[in-house]
């Protein structure tokens, strides 16, 4: 909590009075909000929103999907906002990994890639914190980085339009640099526009998986696999 800040007093009775509510704001550690001086003489500290940054989610963390549970919890808190939906400027591949994973390759143009629809949400550092958690930044399943966005709107016959055209600077997490191509190659240098129910048939939740591999050798034995397809 910032310090209070007292107030010009000649009045013996009033510093009694500012040094009582001094004591008693400490006790709480709660702030009292204010934009004006308090009539006690006082400069009250302010509640700013905390900083955000903008996250496009792509899978399994989208409304309806497996993953979104963690979105919620972090809406509940305070800690995420939902923005919109939103589509990639430039195309993406996206495609699936093992157990039918989602993940965005950071090779924007590629042939055969698409722009890639999905949702945004201003997330505080503490929710981002959980994320990177859930998409193993640290251990090189994923990795955050920027991509630019525009907002769409559905129309009542299903299509979809731009919004307003401006575009939106955000970050998403990316299939990580040390198997990208490979996971395009082993994909066949397809890609899908939006994760949906037809892409998600089949995937398999974290719980459910063999143990006996860390997900990073899933993927390497998923992209080292021949595609039966």
């Amino acid at each position: 909590m910032e310090d209070l800040v007292p107030g010009s007093s000649s009045s013996s009775l009033n510093s009694t009075k500012d040094l009582s509510l001094q004591k008693l704001s400490a006790s709480i550690s709660i702030p009292i909000i204010s934009s004006e001086r308090s009539q006690m003489g006082f400069q009250i500290a302010e509640n700013k929103p905390a900083p955000s940054t903008l996250i496009f989610t792509y899978g399994t963390l989208k409304r309806g999907f497996s993953n979104h549970g963690l979105l919620q919890d972090l809406m509940r808190t305070g800690d995420a906002v939902f923005r919109g939906t939103y589509r990639t400027i430039d195309n993406y591949p996206l495609v699936c990994g093992p157990y039918r994973v989602p993940f965005l390759l950071n090779l924007p143009g590629a042939s055969g890639s698409k722009r890639v629809t999905g949702e945004l949400y201003a997330v505080t550092a503490r929710g981002l914190s959980r994320l990177d958690e859930l998409e193993g930044t640290t251990r090189c399943h994923y990795e955050r980085l920027p991509i630019m966005l525009e907002p769409i709107t559905a129309t009542d016959d299903g299509e979809e339009y731009g919004g307003d055209g401006k575009a939106c600077a955000a970050e998403a997490y990316y299939a990580h640099r040390s198997y990208a191509v490979e996971m395009w190659k082993r994909n066949g240098k397809r890609g899908y526009g939006a994760y949906g129910e037809k892409e998600a048939k089949g995937y398999v939740k974290r719980k459910d998986r063999p143990q006996n591999l860390s997900f990073l050798d899933q993927i390497h034995v998923f992209v080292s696999s021949i595609d039966s397809n």
